[in-house]
Formats: C-alpha cells, structure tokens, sequence
C-alpha cells in the first residue's frame, strides 16, 4: 500500500555552509559532510540506507535547496 516501508529513517541533507557543503542526518544521527549529491548517495550507503532514493521528496528533506543547489561550489573557485 505505502510506496516506502515504514522503516525509513527520517533522512535531511541540511542548507548550505558557506562553502557550499551540506550535512546529512537520519533520524538524530550525523552521517558526514557532502559536497556533491554522490557524497549523500555515498553516506547513505555507508549508513546501510542505500535502498533510499535520495532525489524523493518523500523520504529525504532537502533544506535550503534541493539535490541540485550545491551553492559555493562553482561561485567559490574563484579568490
């Protein structure tokens, strides 16, 4: 019936740091810093949540942004 077993965790991929990094949580657990969207694919699989898909609105919170608002990497390269 639910598209998403009950056993999800609550995932966040938190809003930007001034460099552009975003920190990831499931439930009340810091999981790591990412950079780039296959930095939360990757935390997710080392947390053993990679059975979550993380561009679903359903199952991850994307806060200040979505899987593609990376603000600070390409503004930054520059000094």
């Amino acid at each position: 019936m639910a598209a998403h077993p009950a056993q999800h965790p609550h995932v966040v991929v938190h809003a930007p740091a001034l460099d552009g990094s975003r920190r990831v949580t499931a439930d009340d657990e810091y999981l790591g810093v990412a950079s780039h969207l296959d930095d939360v694919v990757e935390l997710l699989r080392l947390a053993d949540l990679d059975r979550i898909e993380v561009e679903d609105d359903d199952v991850v919170e994307w806060q200040g942004g979505g899987p593609d608002d990376w603000p600070g990497l390409s503004e930054h390269h520059d000094r």
